[in-house]
């Protein structure tokens, strides 16, 4: 017997549905009610953190994050993936809600994939980055929960861009977003130089998130790291964050790990880097 006639269920008319994201005003909420008064004072209240960061040095960006995917007081996932490809060239850290920083990268890689195809190459991250932000900052205000940084190599060289789901973005050198970001920052700003060397960067970014992790009660799991190089990122390795943290804990404090102002980033990058065929960028 057909579904219709035993609970009156009439299908819907999806002549109108659309695979693109709604408008920022076609949410659903009561009649008479304004979306952003609505999702502020009766939105889920969940707290929620991470850890995740990500520098630029002489040999490409450096992306690190933490594993552990919390709800509230519970931990939804102890080994979720934080880092996120987008194409051969760029990747970003991912903060704040789960689904919505899945989604919108989703979105993002579509939408590079199809300029690609128009155009005949990739954007730069700073043409990511500005994508990016203009597409979130349509629905500012609606609770969306999205800091990225997006990490890639392009013909100026390593590139590293901050962008929040409020329209933000910024570029830089370092940057951690997250709740366990203060006690990265503490290792970062003691440690960072432009002229680090991979295995020194390595090093750098397995302690900040480490010891991110050992005090922040939301940062946990392990600790994944990853490489953006000339000829594209890396996955370097992934570790259990208190295995690591024991055994810095062992290790002797690096010398001059204290950052000096004669290091300072040189006034031209190498504007002469070579893609693979098919993946030349702007």
């Amino acid at each position: 017997m057909a579904l219709q006639d035993v609970c009156k269920w009439q299908a819907p008319d999806t002549q109108g549905l659309s695979p693109h994201l709604p408008p920022a005003g076609g949410w659903s909420v009561p009649l008479g009610c304004d979306p952003q008064t609505f999702l502020r004072l009766h939105g889920p209240r969940l707290a929620h953190g991470t850890t995740t960061l990500a520098f630029r040095f002489r040999h490409g960006v450096i992306a690190a994050a933490d594993t552990r995917s919390s709800c509230g007081n519970y931990v939804a996932c102890p080994a979720s993936r934080k880092i996120i490809p987008v194409h051969q060239h760029l990747l970003g850290t991912t903060s704040g809600t789960s689904a919505d920083c899945a989604a919108w990268y989703r979105v993002l890689r579509r939408e590079l994939r199809l300029r690609a195809l128009r155009e005949g190459r990739l954007p730069s991250v700073a043409g990511a980055a500005r994508l990016l932000s203009a597409m979130m900052s349509c629905y500012r205000g609606l609770d969306l929960c999205v800091a990225t940084a997006l990490c890639g190599w392009d013909r100026s060289g390593p590139a590293l861009f901050y962008v929040c789901s409020d329209g933000t973005r910024l570029p830089g050198n370092v940057f951690s977003v997250g709740s366990g970001s203060p006690y990265a920052y503490g290792v970062l700003d003691r440690g960072y130089r432009y002229d680090l060397s991979p295995p020194e960067a390595y090093a750098l970014a397995r302690r900040a998130v480490a010891h991110a992790t050992h005090r922040d009660a939301y940062s946990g799991g392990s600790v994944d790291l990853f490489h953006v190089r000339e000829d594209g990122w890396e996955y370097v390795s992934r570790d259990d964050a208190c295995v690591l943290y024991s055994e810095l804990q062992k290790l002797p404090e690096p010398e001059g790990a204290a950052a000096e102002e004669g290091h300072a980033e040189p006034a031209t990058l190498r504007g002469d880097s070579r893609m693979p065929a098919g993946t030349e960028m702007l």
